[in-house]
């Protein structure tokens, strides 16, 4: 079956029944309100499963105690979030799934916008914007574009709410798992997220992968979600960058370049690609995070062989070519690195020399 005739065998998504599947590791901080806010959506849900990452504390006794319509599966070894999307994607019993982070709480009438979103633009994803938990009146996450490095552009990323750009359904490329409304048979289509990345830029590599395939991403503007504190030791909310996410950095942004860029995008960018490289490699030394940085480096060369493979795997899912996909930017960095004035000198000069590049490259691409 075709893409497209995958896209019209879908049930629509307005009235179809729902699963919701909350992503969940050392979360039981979190789970009594994104679990109170998606049982506060009643019977717009057909199930509600939470996927349990091997974590260690209270969370799943938690959820036994205070919510017992919620289905519990629990793996028996920590696997990443990528495992546990797709192991709830696989045991829920609908084919569109709420996929939520154990750190969102999802507004009363989003899943409905989101709905409504999925069904306007006959999107295999509809997200909705997120907001700060602490600051509601602050984006955090609003869709994104593909920058040719391989990192996402995020829209309105810490825009105030009032000011952020964007009303009603809005085709998008790259999507942020935060909370994510899918067409479960559409991941599939593409081989579900990259189980081999474990942590970070899944999103990027997934939503890249459904994009040159064919299918569509919209973002639902008026759908809120509220994001809370994210992943100990992994997610950047304080001043220090975690060394775990540093190796996660070093490694998995080679892997989703080789794995998913057409080739003659890997060549006309080298030459900014291994500019952003040696500044990435400063920024390690300067917070202490060189050994991180090399053993990602030293894992990827490891597993090129595997990359390559599932490279020709992916690219014959290609029906849109990257110069379709592909932005030269502006660079999204977090503004605790922007906060320091040689940080975000070095930043501007990076960005605009990767704008530059690709303003002289692209029409080749």
């Amino acid at each position: 079956m075709s893409e497209r005739e995958r896209r019209e065998s879908a049930p629509d998504p307005r009235t179809a029944a729902v699963s919701a599947v909350v992503v969940n590791f050392q979360g039981e901080r979190y789970l009594e309100r994104c679990l109170g806010a998606l049982v506060a959506l009643g019977s717009e849900l057909d199930e509600i499963l939470l996927v349990d990452d091997a974590s260690t504390d209270g969370g799943v006794a938690l959820v036994q105690r205070s919510f017992p319509q919620v289905r519990v599966v629990a793996l028996e070894q920590n696997a990443g979030p990528c495992v546990v999307r797709n192991r709830g994607l696989a045991a829920a019993r609908n084919r569109w799934v709420l996929l939520v982070d154990n750190d969102a709480v999802i507004e009363r009438d989003a899943l409905r916008k989101l709905r409504a979103a999925a069904s306007e633009r006959s999107a295999a994803v509809a997200q909705p914007r997120a907001v700060f938990d602490g600051d509601p009146s602050r984006v955090h996450y609003d869709g994104a574009r593909f920058h040719y490095i391989g990192l996402l552009v995020l829209r309105n990323f810490h825009a105030p709410l009032e000011q952020a750009e964007g009303r009603g359904t809005i085709a998008m490329d790259g999507m942020t798992a935060v909370a994510l409304l899918v067409d479960r048979e559409a991941i599939r289509a593409v081989g579900g997220f990259d189980e081999e990345l474990f942590y970070l830029m899944e999103d990027y590599d997934l939503s890249f992968r459904l994009r040159l395939a064919g299918y569509a991403i919209c973002s639902a503007e008026e759908a809120l979600v509220r994001h809370m504190g994210g992943t100990a030791g992994l997610s950047f909310r304080a001043d220090e960058y975690p060394a775990r996410r540093a190796y996660f950095h070093s490694r998995n942004r080679c892997r989703l370049l080789l794995k998913n860029h057409q080739a003659l995008s890997l060549i006309l960018a080298f030459p900014a690609l291994l500019l952003y490289e040696l500044v990435w490699l400063g920024f390690t030394l300067k917070a202490r995070l060189l050994g991180p940085y090399l053993r990602g480096k030293l894992r990827f060369l490891r597993e090129l062989p595997r990359v390559l493979r599932q490279r020709r795997e992916v690219q014959r899912l290609r029906v849109v070519p990257d110069r379709e996909l592909l932005v030269g930017g502006p660079l999204t960095l977090n503004p605790q690195l922007l906060a320091k004035p040689f940080s975000r000198r070095v930043a501007l000069a990076l960005d605009a020399l990767l704008r530059g590049w690709w303003r002289l490259v692209r029409r080749l691409a």
